[in-house]
């Protein structure tokens, strides 16, 4: 299984925007800048982040504010709002043979164990919040001093 990179990315941008909020006007070039990431990808995330109500990008002066504090804001709330809104978190391979007991029966005997591990990681997230990844972030900063 492998996720795209938008919720990391979404996750720094965030981090990034708790921590300098107050002190700098933060632009999707400066996200940009962060990040390594394109600045219009990074338009892209803000826009999922505001359509759900993260974070507001103010008219006229700029810059851009989290709305919700950092112990409201989940990982999952995170990942909903950037990734693909898909069914399945695992894809199945197209075209087994169905002439072969495995290949006819390998989607019905994967499909509702993978809905579970979905369930699973969904509902862990849940218990995971920006507040939790900006302590861990400020002790790694920390150790490096």
């Amino acid at each position: 299984m492998q996720f795209s990179s938008k919720t990391a990315i979404a996750v720094h941008i965030l981090l990034y925007i708790e921590e300098y909020q107050n002190e700098e006007k933060i632009t999707s070039e400066v996200l940009a800048d962060t990040t390594g990431v394109n600045a219009v990808n990074i338009r892209k995330i803000l826009a999922s982040l505001k359509k759900v109500n993260l974070i507001t990008v103010k008219p006229g002066i700029g810059g851009t504010f989290l709305l919700e504090k950092p112990e409201d804001i989940t990982l999952r709330t995170i990942f909903e709002a950037v990734e693909e809104k898909e069914e399945s978190l695992f894809r199945m391979h197209d075209q087994p043979n169905t002439n072969c007991p495995v290949g006819f029966s390998i989607n019905g005997v994967l499909e509702n164990r993978l809905i579970s591990l979905k369930e699973n990681m969904l509902k862990d997230m849940e218990g995971m919040t920006l507040l939790d990844m900006y302590k861990d972030m400020k002790k790694l900063l920390k150790e490096k001093e």
